[in-house]
């Protein structure tokens, strides 16, 4: 593995790691008051869109840590558009 693989899967691996504490407060609290959706709509589809590209030129750090983000960002807003809007947001 040489030094620019390194730096990408180093950038990959932080960007994924930035949707899960987002994700462990969703499930701790059963709230998702104050997640945007339009936010995490965009996130989702700009995630999607990485992860196409990666697919397209064959990048492993763009394909691996954008499939994981796509997922955690799918879940962040699948959870957000479902809740049922009380004070918990949505019940377990």
């Amino acid at each position: 593995m040489d030094f620019i693989q390194i730096i990408g899967f180093t950038a990959a691996a932080l960007i994924t790691a930035a949707n899960v504490p987002q994700a462990v407060k969703i499930m701790k609290t059963k709230s998702t008051k104050g997640i945007s959706s339009w936010t995490y709509g965009i996130l989702f589809l700009g995630n999607i869109a990485w992860l196409t590209y990666g697919i397209l030129k064959n990048d492993w750090p763009i394909i691996i840590s954008n499939s994981i983000s796509t997922f955690i960002c799918g879940i962040i807003l699948g959870i957000r558009l479902t809740a049922k809007h009380t004070d918990n947001d949505f019940e377990a």
